[in-house]
């Protein structure tokens, strides 16, 4: 079956296809792709290269995306394809990112279909959108999360949140969650680590809260965005936007171009205490800190979640998801 159907948010120029996805604009010629590699031009018309193409399928626990105050200990089914509208030189995914790895064709309807029986026999809570940019897999994700919703179950995205104001509002709807990677305070970074406007995703987070559940992911790579006046940038605008949002630190290994050593605990723990003096909720992934992981309540400080690697218990929520101890309302999704 052919992957490859009309894109939205496009317009014919003169001898190009002008994309108005992402920030990149791109002005595409007759027979070539844009920078994510999966929109081209066809005789005139803009086309996604990618539409139905799954690169990877797998039911994860939702701490795994990570969201660990949506839904605390249930499952997702989680879908990605290929294709990418930055070039981190440190992307840990870059075989479905950067290459064309082999795919297999899923319909929007079967997606659904498939995520509903997991619903069914293993308590799944919906559909994620992940391992590559959902966002440059625009059509699929809108025309699936459509069915998702109608079923009854959850979208979530997790994304480096390059995107137009336009098309994410367009979205936004349709999505209950979201995770967005914020790589770099530094714009320069950003342009010789990523290739591009990755800041824009700081604009994507302030949109996105408007009308869904929202936490950010800041990978620590060391000599680029471990000095404390990188970090402190960071999370002073995360707190800013709401102290309380979830903030997940991550600990970067060599990876793809990027050669640089593996963050040092001790990076990660100063990482964690400078979040700390900003934000309400920090949590370190991929890496095991004692006391970096359990979710407190910010007005007593009894424990809420309590989690073991990808495995989490809500034991301090009550079913209205507030504070067994004090009664304090949480941001937690239950």
């Amino acid at each position: 079956m052919s992957n490859t159907v009309e894109c939205r948010w496009w317009e014919p120029g003169e001898g190009v296809a002008a994309c108005h996805l992402c920030p990149w604009q791109c002005r595409i010629k007759p027979g070539e792709v844009g920078v994510c590699k999966v929109r081209r031009n066809d005789e005139g018309v803009l086309h996604s290269l990618n539409y139905g193409r799954i690169t990877s399928m797998s039911l994860d626990p939702i701490e795994k995306k990570p969201l660990y105050h949506f839904h605390p200990g249930s499952n997702i089914l989680s879908l990605g394809t290929f294709g990418c509208n930055l070039n981190c030189s440190f992307c840990q995914n870059w075989q479905i990112s950067k290459e064309q790895p082999p795919t297999r064709y899923m319909a929007p309807g079967e997606a659904a279909r498939v995520a509903g029986q997991y619903a069914h026999d293993r308590g799944n809570l919906g559909l994620a959108y992940t391992y590559n940019e959902p966002f440059i897999w625009y059509e699929y994700v809108q025309d699936t999360a459509k069915l998702i919703r109608d079923a009854g179950m959850k979208n979530v995205l997790v994304t480096n949140g390059v995107v137009e104001e336009g098309p994410l509002r367009e979205l936004l709807p349709l999505i209950d969650a979201m995770n967005v990677d914020i790589k770099f305070w530094s714009k320069e970074h950003y342009r010789k680590l990523c290739g591009g406007p990755g800041w824009q995703a700081r604009d994507t987070v302030v949109r996105a809260r408007e009308s869904c559940h929202v936490e950010i992911t800041v990978l620590i790579i060391p000599g680029y965005n471990d000095s404390d006046e990188e970090l402190t940038n960071i999370f002073t605008w995360a707190a800013s936007v709401d102290p309380a949002m979830p903030v997940h630190l991550s600990r970067y290994h060599p990876a793809y171009r990027l050669h640089a050593p593996a963050t040092p605990p001790e990076t990660l723990l100063r990482a964690y205490h400078l979040a700390r003096e900003h934000m309400k909720h920090v949590y370190v992934g991929n890496f095991s800190l004692p006391g970096t992981t359990d979710t407190e309540c910010a007005d007593c400080g009894a424990t809420l979640v309590e989690r073991s690697g990808l495995s989490s218990a809500p034991t301090g929520l009550d079913n209205q998801g507030r504070c067994r101890a004090c009664g304090a309302q949480t941001n937690i999704r239950t």
